[in-house]
């Protein structure tokens, strides 16, 4: 590793360890910044969306397994109460099952249905996904016009998909710098696009 890869890991380490902080204690850091960086944590969710997302996302697990066992790969994000399905099932009957029995888990409000119905992938295929995912954060990292914790990356079979409240100009610029990482093979947005001024009544307040 060369002396300027550095301040990009050096960042990217730091974006990973606030989602993690957010995660564990979101109500106390939620729209704040973190003394002593310049990284801002931010999840523009509410702080009671944010849990409904966990507890759908670990019901969503529930369900799958109740559905196809182990016939099939299938991931569950829930972001603002939207459930994005990604994964690989065996049949059209099985995609459809999934959809249909998630769709009926409290407080889920959207499905986008993404699972490909095709043999499950190995294991390299799923780690190079998961390398896929951590060069899309580096890169928001990277950008100055981005607020990296602001978007979800989820990367299946190379297709890259981002996920958060943004604004159009946001979902924009998102999906441009993902579509430059080396190996994304295409870019979905299951973005929920917010006004200018929305984005504006979410931002922290500076104090004097």
């Amino acid at each position: 590793m060369n002396r300027q890869s550095f301040p990009r890991l050096a960042a990217l380490c730091a974006a990973l360890a606030a989602s993690a902080l957010m995660s564990a204690c979101a109500p106390l850091l939620l729209g704040g910044a973190m003394v002593g960086t310049s990284l801002v944590v931010v999840d523009r969710r509410t702080s009671g969306t944010q849990v409904e997302d966990q507890t759908i996302e670990l019901k969503s697990l529930t369900r799958i397994r109740e559905t196809i066992g182990d016939r099939g790969h299938v991931n569950a994000t829930s972001y603002s109460r939207m459930v994005l399905l990604t994964g690989e099932v065996p049949s059209e009957g099985d995609k459809a099952a999934i959809e249909q029995n998630i769709a009926r888990i409290e407080n889920v409000r959207s499905i986008v249905n993404e699972l490909a119905v095709m043999g499950s992938t190995s294991l390299t295929g799923r780690s190079n996904d998961t390398i896929l995912t951590s060069k899309v954060k580096a890169s928001y990292v990277d950008a100055k016009d981005l607020q990296a914790n602001a978007i979800k990356v989820v990367t299946e079979r190379g297709t890259v998909y981002l996920l958060g409240r943004v604004t159009e100009r946001e979902a924009d610029r998102a999906a441009e710098i993902a579509r430059g990482v080396s190996g994304v093979q295409k870019v979905v947005r299951v973005f929920e696009v917010i006004t200018e001024a929305e984005l504006a009544d979410l931002q922290p307040k500076q104090t004097k």
